[in-house]
């Protein structure tokens, strides 16, 4: 694949017919787009002393969209040529039928940029990362002698879209990403536990291979790795928890940002449809899924219909005030989009999908909700979890949580889960941290079969009467 930039209407289809063909799929519907995408992948994988995996992936091709009501005609594929537009036009038409639809408006333009266009696989030589990874290496088993096993993946990519619209408009925007993570491996007495840390974003590679960076993220798995070798079995029973600031977050994202999505509400299958209004969190809750901040892993400066992101506020001090929207659920709804029409790759028609999705601090300092609490959990990372997106429902298993007993935050724990109903744990909410921290770049989001990179953040946040699934 060629490193110069991606310009499909110069080089592999000429840009009348290919707006012909658009306008011939559209015609009489409501909406559509031509969506082009070139992406370029890089990941490497250092395990047990040596690289064991280095991956390059390059791909491009097209989508094609036609919609009309709440029905949509997608055709797509790996050939960008205008043959294969043209099966493609003819695909996406069924779907507008004998048409009668209005060509809804365009989205407004913007010349906004949050983050560099800049190919970030080519910000480094492959033999630098190679030997940052050996150094990573290094560097976390000189750290303790208790350090068996480590781990360290370097990962890169950019992807480049060009978006059609039928009245002839072009958006453009180049995606850069990049990521580090270091796992650790410990052992004491015939015990062993991990532990794992490492974030990005939309960044170049330079600021992630900087020493300074990497020694904090394995000096992290490190520290999580040894807690876990003192930690006690989980209790369980309904108590009181305490969720730590920023990747903590991604129980918010999951139990109900999901349910804050549009097309949930416009089927009434969220558990939030119907109480737009309405007050559904505590008094002092504050959520918002916001695609504007600088250089963040779930920042997009237009979303994939070419809608400019936008800092959206969902939840106003417990009263629910918005939905993230994509054009065609907001057109259905009688709404405006938010910019929240993502999709996977050019394979894929969008959907509402979240971008940075968090809720805002408040005035109390940490260690003044902690001493709140009389015997609880104090959870300050989160693994793997199951959602029921329509309910709300969820189970999380922790990764790192401790004891409090009358205030005071005791052993770590192992095997704690939280087990609870997304809207109700908002009412439920009984402090705000002054702390509210964004996740350092971890997150993926998964939605009927596409994923997207996101972005969490919540400050420290009480909540009384979870359901905890421990191991004692």
């Amino acid at each position: 694949m060629s490193d110069t930039p991606f310009r499909p209407f110069e080089s592999l289809l000429d840009e009348g017919r290919a707006l012909g063909l658009l306008r011939e799929a559209t015609a009489g519907g409501d909406d559509g787009e031509l969506f082009l995408e070139r992406k370029r992948s890089e990941m490497l994988h250092f395990d047990d002393g040596r690289v064991k995996t280095a991956s390059y992936d390059a791909s491009e091709g097209f989508g094609l969209r036609a919609v009309r009501g709440d029905v949509t005609g997608y055709a797509h594929g790996t050939e960008i040529t205008e043959s294969a537009l043209k099966r493609a036009s003819e695909t996406a038409r069924l779907a507008v039928g004998d048409g009668g639809g209005t060509m809804a408006p365009p989205p407004k333009a913007t010349n906004r940029r949050l983050y560099t266009d800049a190919d970030p696989i080519a910000g480094a030589d492959f033999p630098v990362k190679v030997e940052t990874l050996r150094e990573i290496d290094a560097f976390a088993r000189d750290m303790d002698p208790r350090v068996v096993q480590v781990s360290a993946s370097i990962a890169a990519s950019l992807q480049e879209v060009e978006i059609l619209r039928p009245e002839g408009d072009i958006t453009r925007d180049a995606r850069p990403m990049v990521r580090v993570n270091v796992s650790v491996i410990v052992e004491q007495n015939g015990r062993r536990e991990s532990g794992t840390a490492g974030g990005g974003g939309r960044v170049g590679l330079d600021g992630l291979l900087d020493p300074a960076d990497w020694k904090a993220k394995a000096q992290d798995a490190l520290r999580i790795a040894l807690v876990n070798l003192e930690a006690v079995p989980a209790p369980a029973g309904v108590m009181d928890i305490v969720l730590g600031p920023g990747w903590p977050g991604i129980l918010l994202h999951e139990a109900i940002g999901h349910g804050l999505e549009g097309d949930f509400n416009r089927k009434g299958s969220s558990a939030f449809a119907g109480l737009m209004g309405q007050q559904v969190a505590a008094k002092g809750v504050t959520v918002l899924d916001d695609g504007t901040i600088p250089d963040r892993r779930g920042s997009i400066s237009v979303d994939d219909e070419g809608t400019p992101s936008g800092k959206n506020v969902l939840i106003e001090d417990g009263v629910l005030v918005g939905y993230m929207q994509d054009r065609q659920n907001a057109r259905l709804m009688g709404v405006e989009p938010t910019g929240n029409g993502r999709r996977e790759s050019y394979a894929h028609a969008p959907m509402p999908r979240m971008t940075n999705t968090y809720m805002l601090g408040g005035d109390a300092t940490p260690d003044e909700i902690v001493a709140e609490m009389k015997d609880g959990i104090h959870a300050v990372g989160f693994g793997g979890g199951q959602v029921d997106i329509t309910s709300g429902k969820f189970v999380f298993s922790c990764t790192e949580a401790y004891i409090v007993k009358d205030g005071k935050r005791g052993a770590p724990v192992k095997g704690a889960t939280l087990i609870g109903d997304g809207p109700q744990a908002l009412t439920r909410i009984r402090a705000l941290g002054n702390d509210m921290a964004l996740d350092p770049g971890l997150g993926n989001c998964g939605k009927q079969g596409q994923w997207v990179p996101v972005g969490v953040g919540q400050p420290t946040v009480l909540i009384g009467g979870l359901t905890v699934g421990g191991s004692a």
